[in-house]
């Protein structure tokens, strides 16, 4: 796991579990780990939001201003290598030294670099989005990734409502901006450090 990079993409948004979800939360469908949706998620994916109230990732989710990942084929047909971009405040790193391992039986992703791991349940949605549900001892939340950084007013404001079905405040959420992308490699801005970190 990448204990301050990743986290906001595959582990963000995490706020402390209520015993009961309120009763007005229709619940979240899992999808269906079959070949298609396995295979549908390989590919780049751009972090839009997510929500938490959990000390520690909310001061990484402050500096997150834009993020990118992308799943490539791995050693097996249950495994993903990753890639990542993201700027943090002014710096860019790119990350490429951890994998993901598919669970199908529970729709269930698990993150994982060098001895520390992290897991989401993958969330039901259209097939241009990627809804996380993410746990971690008694902390949940939920994050949105999507294709491209266009995402639909009517997408976005359903996943707005469910976060304030979960009980998640404005304050609590975090929004990424396209205009924080990092630029390719060899083209960085002058403001911004292009950092790579491989282990």
């Amino acid at each position: 796991m990448l204990p301050c990079l990743l986290l906001p993409i595959l582990a963000v948004g995490l706020v402390r579990a209520h015993a009961d979800e309120p009763h007005a939360c229709a619940p979240l469908p899992l999808a269906v780990m079959d070949n298609a949706t396995v295979d549908g998620l390989l590919g780049h994916w751009v972090y839009i939001m997510g929500a938490s109230n959990y000390p520690p990732h909310v001061a990484e989710m402050k500096e997150l201003k834009y993020a990118t990942f992308t799943f490539l084929p791995g050693s097996h047909d249950d495994e993903f290598s990753v890639t990542e971009t993201l700027r943090l405040n002014e710096t860019c790193v790119v990350k490429n030294a951890s994998k993901i391992l598919i669970f199908r039986h529970n729709s269930t992703l698990m993150h994982v670099e060098g001895q520390e791991a992290s897991m989401a349940e993958l969330i039901k949605t259209d097939k241009e989005l990627l809804v996380m549900k993410h746990s971690k001892e008694s902390y949940l939340g939920l994050s949105l990734s999507a294709r491209t950084p266009n995402v639909s007013k009517e997408h976005l404001e359903a996943f707005r409502a469910q976060l304030r079905c979960l009980g998640f405040t404005q304050e609590e959420t975090f929004v990424t901006s396209p205009k924080d992308a990092c630029p390719p490699e060899g083209k960085e801005k002058d403001e911004a450090t292009l950092a790579t970190a491989e282990e």
